[in-house]
């Protein structure tokens, strides 16, 4: 199996991890050794099995726990009341974390987006490029480096520190970027 696709394939469900960290992104400065721990924090979040590495295995744990916690009795097998709890415990679980991002911003829950657009897909580019030995799995090391490799792109005067400024400088050179790509398709 190609490379990519096997990545696909490991990270799909473990994109949700990754959308967590970057809501708890800080708003103010940060430092490396800031970005090394918060580095250390998703993987461990991503790393479902344990194994030390990311990859389809932690992809199929992830997969499975929504189906174990569904399954109020443990039996295997969903009935149809165990579904429509699942349901309704996702459709509460979304509406109060919509409720508190639109605390934390200060707005009304009309104010709020909701799709995760876009998402996946970069979490999913972060990751192949994180796997620099091409085996098919993000080592703790390889995620780290990774994450200061970009810490090091955005802190634009090399200080150690990237503020709001050098954040939403790269941000905007990223959509910049992605937008040039779209073109060429």
């Amino acid at each position: 199996m190609k490379k990519p696709l096997l990545l696909a394939a490991a990270f799909a469900g473990l994109t949700t991890s990754g959308m967590a960290a970057a809501q708890d992104m800080p708003r103010g400065d940060m430092t490396r050794a800031d970005v090394a721990e918060r580095a250390a924090s998703a993987f461990e979040r991503m790393d479902v099995t344990g194994d030390g590495v990311i990859n389809a295995q932690d992809r199929e744990a992830r997969a499975r726990e929504p189906f174990a916690e569904a399954d109020a009795n443990g039996d295997g097998a969903l009935t149809f009341e165990e579904m429509q709890a699942a349901r309704e415990e996702r459709r509460e679980a979304r509406e109060e974390r919509r409720g508190q991002r639109a605390e934390r911003r200060g707005r009304g829950q009309r104010g709020e987006r909701a799709g995760r657009r876009g998402g996946g897909g970069m979490a999913m580019r972060m990751l192949r490029n994180a796997d620099t030995d091409g085996d098919n799995a993000v080592s703790q090391s390889e995620f780290t480096a990774a994450a200061l490799a970009r810490f090091d792109r955005a802190d634009a005067n090399n200080d150690g520190v990237v503020t709001v400024e050098e954040r939403r400088a790269q941000r905007a050179e990223q959509r910049g970027a992605m937008r040039g790509n779209r073109g060429r398709r």
